[in-house]
């Protein structure tokens, strides 16, 4: 039984269990971090010294760091769709996977989520909101010239580098911004909604996360 530390509401949990549910691995999860607290104990900073969620224990292997962890699954687990054996098969996919977190993520969640969620409506600055949604146009506009290739990142099937790319959408699509014209970016979260496993484990409300 595969068991992961970390509350449902966190993004990078969410890499961790999606893939699991996709792989169909037994799993168990634990509600820690955020308003669970729990992280601060001795105990979870020997598993974690980062004290930050996710934590995944595999038997004897620990690992944090929810891409490393999402590619251990795939190599360990994954079908050859999943995880392509051949190194320049999976390089592309990987560095798309590096890209969502770097670029794309990066300005989703400090440029974005962070004012439209974290911060009350009474205390955001809509010019700097509209400068981020400026910021991500163009990002969005890159993913969308790649998934005009085929349905998914890999090919026909879910690939690892769908869960790490394809997790941070359901919040980009959820907030309220300005978005960018992307016909291939939409169709694709339209394919990922259909997935059970991405229902389940990323259409995670964050309203517990706004700020009152």
């Amino acid at each position: 039984m595969i068991t992961v530390y970390g509350r449902a509401t966190s993004m990078n949990v969410q890499y961790v269990m999606w893939a699991l549910a996709e792989l169909e691995l037994a799993h168990e999860r634990l509600d820690y971090g955020g308003a669970f607290g729990r992280t601060d104990s001795d105990e979870y900073g020997r598993m974690n010294p980062n004290r930050l969620v996710p934590t995944l224990v595999d038997g004897d292997l620990t690992l944090w760091e929810s891409a490393a962890i999402v590619r251990y699954l795939g190599a360990r687990y994954g079908s050859e769709a999943f995880w392509p054996a051949d190194p320049a098969a999976r390089a592309p996919l990987d560095m798309w996977a590096e890209w969502i977190k770097t670029a794309f993520s990066h300005v989703l969640l400090m440029d974005l989520f962070v004012p439209l969620v974290r911060v009350r409506e009474a205390d955001r600055d809509p010019s700097a909101v509209a400068a981020g949604a400026e910021r991500m146009k163009p990002l969005a506009r890159m993913l969308d010239e790649r998934l005009a290739q085929a349905p998914f990142l890999g090919g026909e099937h879910v690939s690892f580098a769908d869960i790490i790319v394809g997790t941070p959408l359901y919040r980009y699509y959820t907030m309220e911004f300005e978005r960018a014209s992307t016909p291939n970016l939409d169709a694709y979260y339209a394919r990922l909604n259909e997935r059970p496993a991405f229902r389940d484990h990323v259409m995670v409300s964050f309203e517990s996360l706004r700020a009152r």
